[in-house]
């Protein structure tokens, strides 16, 4: 019955990539066995996540990158990215030159095309990030030698990543808890946030894989003027950018056990559906050059969110952190952002029977 059940799980994830992603057909592996015979030890799983990184950008010129060359780049939370899982957007791909097709016919000081040198992936891994979401607008800037050369790093590395329609889910161990990540952008050559029924098809697979299912979505319209969760479908510069709302219940229906959202580079609400945790938007992280830190652009949650075995929410601790242009990323003792997520939660989900202590803790009043 187990052989049959990792079968059919492969059949369907074979399918959601066929079908669901352009109809390019991706082969499929078996990375793991099934979940049954997997024993687990660890009652409670500590999950770091956080936003958006852009640790600086070699184009259009070196003049994009930081003066300390990214080292310092998390030294203000170094002793606070740990857990079982550090998870951010990877906002950007690894690659030492070349120009980007984005840009022709533009002036390269005006164009968002990031591409950080390879050397910086080592910063990442060093600050201990373990699991990143390559689904966004900007991984892809340098086109497919880009998205190649990020995915040869990563892998060499041995973080885990997805959200390429080349790389459409990871799944992995750790300490005898079997994980399965997949993430979804509106963005060319990613799983689309806009297909939630191939969204829905591929968690489900993916659940009868592994233990914890964690998603993550790029979604929402961007900045200042876009904080709340409308419930509705999110156009901006004409692109559809999703419904965030319906997607993550959807993909909780179906059988994640976290959501993580990026995209808008501001602060959202938070919402626990189902006993699980959906953070809607986690905001510019760590982004050097060229991002607005402009107002709430310049400040970010730290989200360190505590969930049982069976994946339900337990609690959360929001650090708040923020970015000032010359001395990068920083501890904010006016807990901007955690203020500001306890304000959208109450608007945007009122009734929502969660505790926000003064401290930055998070509980369930049920």
């Amino acid at each position: 019955m187990n052989r049959f059940l990792a079968f059919l799980s492969l059949v369907i994830l074979g399918a959601y990539i066929s079908i669901g992603c352009q109809h390019k057909t991706i082969p499929v592996v078996q990375e793991t066995p099934a979940i049954d015979t997997i024993k687990k030890t660890k009652d409670t799983i500590h999950i770091t996540a956080v936003g958006d990184i852009m640790l600086g950008s070699g184009f259009p010129s070196k003049l994009n990158l930081p003066p300390d060359d990214a080292i310092g780049s998390f030294a203000a939370v170094d002793s606070l990215l740990k857990g079982d899982i550090i998870f951010g957007n990877l906002e950007g791909c690894f690659l030492n030159s070349g120009n980007s097709n984005k840009c022709k016919g533009l002036n390269p000081a005006s164009c968002y095309a990031f591409r950080m040198p390879d050397r910086y992936a080592g910063i990442l891994k060093k600050a201990g990030f373990n699991l990143l979401s390559v689904a966004n607008n900007h991984v892809g800037d340098f086109d497919a030698r880009g998205r190649r050369n990020t995915a040869k790093i990563l892998d060499s590395l041995q973080i885990h990543y997805a959200g390429q329609l080349d790389k459409p889910f990871s799944i992995f161990e750790k300490d005898n808890i079997k994980y399965a990540f997949c993430a979804f952008a509106p963005n060319e050559n990613t799983l689309s946030i806009n297909n939630i029924d191939s969204a829905k098809m591929l968690v489900a697979a993916l659940k009868n894989q592994a233990d914890i299912v964690i998603v993550s979505f790029h979604g929402g319209a961007e900045g200042a003027n876009f904080e709340h969760v409308t419930k509705k479908t999110e156009m901006f510069y004409k692109e559809n950018r999703g419904n965030v709302y319906a997607f993550s219940h959807a993909v909780i229906d179906a059988g994640a056990d976290v959501v993580l959202g990026h995209g808008p580079h501001v602060t959202r609400a938070i919402e626990v559906y189902k006993q699980k945790f959906i953070a809607y938007s986690l905001g510019n992280f760590c982004t050097y050059g060229m991002f607005s830190l402009k107002g709430p652009n310049g400040f970010a949650p730290l989200l360190k969110l505590n969930i049982n075995s069976q994946g339900d929410f337990i609690s959360a601790n929001i650090i708040s952190v923020k970015q000032d242009k010359s001395k990068g990323l920083l501890l904010d003792p006016t807990q901007a952002a955690y203020k500001r997520m306890k304000y959208l939660t109450d608007v945007d989900f009122k009734g929502h029977n969660l505790i926000f202590s003064e401290e930055g803790e998070i509980t369930s009043a049920n």
